[in-house]
């Protein structure tokens, strides 16, 4: 299991360079916990950067990527924050999202007709400042289309999160940090792909994720089979 230690090159001798454990943040919007401390500790600021793009990749729907954010949106929604849903694969399931302890009111959800529409619904929510998240599915997208909403959570301070097939990982992209998520028994197996100002991470295992696990019971199910009912 890789470390951020172990990813880290000592170049303390060079200015401007972001090292492990360096919790200096690279968003001038700053930065908030992921709530998980391993992943903190990898991340320039110690968390999610605000400002920017944040790229989740996976192999399918529902291989953790939703309880990975689930932290730090459950704080958002309680700070009075927008948790914006474009063009999600499946209705978000209220009453597990609520028994985390979001905030059903602080939430919206878009069905956009078309990518073009989902983009376009991604961009203006994007634009409504911090503190809101847009958490955006795609089954593509092009680099100049992520460049737009990167360039317009930047100009607005707001968190955009953007999933995409796991794919898509070897592709050129705008967004400020690239994760590579999936579960493997309890734990969220976790590969940082890209991180402005920090180094990659070949592989994490969240151990706190376990403690959330236990609050996501629902019906006899977790929160990763139960986020969404199907249409």
């Amino acid at each position: 299991m890789g470390t951020c230690s172990e990813q880290s090159v000592k170049l303390d001798s060079l200015p401007g360079v972001w090292r492990a454990g360096d919790r200096r943040s690279v968003s001038e919007h700053g930065n908030f916990s992921t709530g998980f401390k391993e992943l903190d500790e990898c991340l320039p600021g110690g968390g999610w950067p605000l400002g920017g793009l944040t790229e989740i990749l996976s192999r399918r729907n529902g291989s953790g990527e939703l309880r990975l954010l689930l932290p730090a949106l459950v704080r958002l929604s309680l700070r009075k924050g927008w948790i914006s849903w474009v063009a999600p694969p499946h209705v978000p399931y209220a009453p597990a999202l609520a028994a985390q302890g979001i905030r059903l009111s602080r939430m919206v959800v878009v069905r956009p007709r078309s990518m073009r529409d989902a983009l376009w619904a991604a961009e203006q929510t994007l634009r409504q400042g911090a503190p809101s998240a847009t958490l955006l599915w795609l089954e593509g997208g092009d680099e100049k289309a992520l460049r737009r909403l990167q360039l317009a959570a930047a100009e607005s301070g707001s968190w955009g999160i953007v999933f995409r097939p796991q794919q898509y990982a070897r592709t050129s992209s705008p967004s400020m940090l690239r994760l590579a998520v999936d579960t493997e028994d309890d734990a969220l197996r976790v590969r940082i792909l890209k991180c402005r100002g920090g180094r990659p991470v070949e592989e994490l295992h969240l151990s706190d994720h376990a403690r959330f696990r236990a609050r996501c019971q629902v019906m006899g199910d977790d929160l990763a089979s139960n986020a969404f009912t199907n249409l």
